[in-house]
């Protein structure tokens, strides 16, 4: 996994085709897997439509629940009233003298649609609003999400989430019981906040909710490719696994290095654990890197990355000794972005295979979708 220590392309995420970190983030969205297949295939088959194709899920799923009720929630309330109606506030009862003039303060729950959910969703609606309002023929969407708006607020949705910062909020979470329907309308929320219009420089793409610093791409594309396989396999019998943490096979530690050894995570696991026609089961462990595969080597000449190839060494090597079955055989890949350069190579080293591959980011969203699934060779 690349962190700020590891020198990114320069320039990267700027020259990828703005289609393409649409692509992105629709895989690393909730969206994608709360969408039927059909649907999905429809996103993924037209990049260039994301925007216009998630306004239109947002304003229909938005349609849905107005024609069956906004959900409601409570919202704390402060008030000087006439009777007692939830707590007393006997500090500002006290400091305001209001028992005097019989009245008394209270803090109360109060039942309303007005939720920072359903203030989201708004703000949802008013940005992709603009979005799609910038893209050819689809100012009918652009007016009908505007429309939507306005009936949120007569609904009683009163309350303003700047655009900039409603995705960034715990709102759009799904915690809490929500159905079918209102789930994919806050994924397709939180996707709608996280798109925006090309700016005036060439390739590149404003993302409000994606810090666009070269350090911090890695993890739009570590959370898209997670995000991707999980949806693509998980019918094939694979489990998706990340951010797994891995046993060092230490013996006698001394008392102070608990404190100061290094944890080994993995991005991503795959795991299958129906026999394969080796009659083995398969584990895949794959490390997303947001960088350049290769480097100049000591004499000049180009290279692999080795520091990563240890690094993945050490993945496997290490969990020989747990008795699982499946650690005998796993496999690793060192999967990176590119433009348009590709690399599928691969090795057999102590019993496990080790591939280096490149993801073209500059290609179309079958190609992408081609070579992330024949990186696993499903």
């Amino acid at each position: 996994m690349t962190r700020g220590d590891e020198t990114p392309i320069t320039g990267f995420i700027g020259r990828i085709p703005v289609r393409n970190i649409w692509l992105l983030l629709l895989y690393a969205s909730q969206l994608y897997r709360e969408l039927p297949a059909s649907r999905r295939v429809e996103l993924e088959d037209a990049p260039d439509e994301i925007p216009h194709l998630v306004g239109e899920i947002l304003a229909n799923a938005v349609e849905r629940r107005l024609r069956r009720n906004l959900s409601h929630g409570y919202r704390r309330q402060r008030a000087d009233l006439n009777r007692v109606r939830g707590r007393v506030d006997l500090f500002r009862t006290e400091q305001r003298r209001l028992l005097q003039r019989g009245r008394v303060a209270c803090f109360f729950d109060e039942l309303t649609v007005d939720t920072p959910r359903n203030r989201c969703v708004k703000a949802a609606l008013t940005h992709i609003a603009g979005v799609v309002s910038e893209l050819a023929d689809h100012s009918n969407l652009g007016r009908r999400c505007r429309d939507l708006t306005f009936r949120l607020e007569r609904a009683g949705v009163a309350g303003y989430l700047d655009p900039r910062h409603a995705g960034k909020a715990a709102v759009l979470d799904n915690t809490g019981w929500v159905d079918a329907h209102e789930r994919q309308m806050l994924a397709a929320a939180r996707l709608a906040l996280a798109l925006s219009i090309p700016t005036e420089q060439s390739g590149s793409a404003f993302l409000p909710l994606v810090n666009r610093e070269e350090t911090q791409g890695w993890k739009l594309y570590e959370n898209a490719v997670a995000s991707f396989y999980d949806v693509a396999l998980s019918h094939r019998g694979w489990k998706v696994r990340r951010g797994r943490r891995i046993q060092w096979p230490a013996e006698n530690p001394s008392p102070g290095l608990r404190a100061v050894m290094p944890d080994m995570i993995t991005d991503i696991v795959l795991e299958h654990h129906e026999l394969s026609s080796s009659g083995a089961e398969r584990r895949i462990v794959i490390d997303t890197k947001f960088t350049s595969i290769v480097e100049q080597g000591r004499f000049g000449q180009t290279t692999l990355k080795s520091g990563h190839m240890y690094q993945l060494y050490a993945y496997l090597r290490s969990q020989e000794q747990l008795g699982e079955p499946v650690t005998l055989n796993s496999a690793g890949v060192l999967l990176y972005p590119s433009l348009g350069i590709n690399y599928n190579e691969s090795v057999v080293i102590q019993g496990h295979r080790f591939s280096f591959a490149t993801v073209d980011l500059a290609a179309d969203s079958r190609t992408i979708r081609s070579q992330l699934l024949r990186i696993v060779d499903v």
